[in-house]
């Protein structure tokens, strides 16, 4: 082959090279973009939170305070507008989301290996249902389930809400959890049943390690879905000691004015245990994708 042919058929082969590298920055630009997009709201949040009051209300706004100050922090921590402690709140809102995530993995963790793993009568009319049920706008049961704590007796009550919460976390948490069990081989509940285990040894043996990541994804929406809600627990509790973080932020909204800083502070403050959480769990839903699934 000569020289000349080589020559002319090099460019043909780098050219997919090429545009594989050239598409694969691309994404990566526009993947880049969205991360800006998403997060610099976050970021202006916090950095309006170290801002002393004349730079929040300057003509010509920076990104980072020049004097930064922690007097908004304080006057959050230490219950400047609402006469109630921070922690008083921050108590209130953890309880909740912590009572969310637990009861509605359990539940739906036991649902979704009902509808995985059996069939039954209206099984697919059930799945249809957590459709349906998760297409509802959530404002138009405010008056219904209002009248059914008070026939309750659970109006004004932490444990009111957290059934209310639970509530709206189930349904979700079944739908994706259904998948996760689905996915698991029955082959490895037989090698299990093979070698001695019982039903109860199988389950959390084998099958709640492969479906870990599963239930972190689901538990993160069920903290975020307590920890964030605010026309439920504004509707539903009349005590200012039961109040949620989200019930205080609308404090520093006041007819003449509004308390920006720590409004910024205090958003800031809310969203601290929303990350941390994801980090405390993020772990689990890299490790559970083959933890139990090789026998040692």
């Amino acid at each position: 082959m000569s020289q000349a042919t080589l020559k002319a058929r090099r460019p043909a082969r780098g050219r997919p090279a090429a545009r594989k590298r050239a598409r694969r920055i691309g994404l990566n630009g526009l993947g880049l973009l969205v991360f800006v997009l998403a997060v610099f709201p976050v970021f202006w949040m916090a950095s309006t939170a170290f801002k002393p009051n004349s730079e929040i209300f300057s003509t010509t706004p920076k990104p980072l305070p020049a004097h930064p100050t922690l007097a908004h922090f304080d006057f959050v921590l230490n219950g400047g507008i609402a006469q109630v402690s921070f922690w008083t709140y921050f108590r209130n809102s953890l309880v909740l989301a912590l009572i969310t995530v637990v009861v509605s993995s359990l539940l739906a963790l036991l649902a979704a290996t009902a509808v995985a793993r059996f069939r039954f009568r209206f099984r697919t009319t059930f799945l249809i249902m957590l459709l349906v049920v998760q297409m509802v706008p959530l404002e138009s049961l405010v008056i219904p389930l209002f009248l059914d704590l008070k026939r309750l007796d659970m109006l004004n009550t932490l444990p009111g809400l957290a059934v209310v919460y639970i509530g709206f976390a189930v349904p979700f948490a079944i739908w994706m959890l259904r998948g996760f069990v689905a996915a698991v081989p029955k082959e490895l509940e037989e090698a299990a049943a093979i070698d001695g285990a019982g039903p109860v040894r199988t389950f959390f043996t084998v099958m709640l390690p492969l479906v870990a990541p599963g239930l972190v994804a689901t538990s993160i929406f069920s903290f975020i879905t307590a920890w964030n809600e605010f026309i439920f627990a504004f509707t539903f509790l009349d005590d200012q000691d039961k109040y949620t973080l989200p019930i205080m932020l609308q404090f520093f909204f006041g007819r003449s004015s509004t308390a920006w800083g720590p409004i910024m502070a205090a958003s800031t403050l809310l969203t601290i245990p929303v990350i941390a959480f994801f980090l405390l769990v993020q772990r689990r839903m890299v490790s559970g994708l083959t933890a139990g699934a090789v026998k040692g």
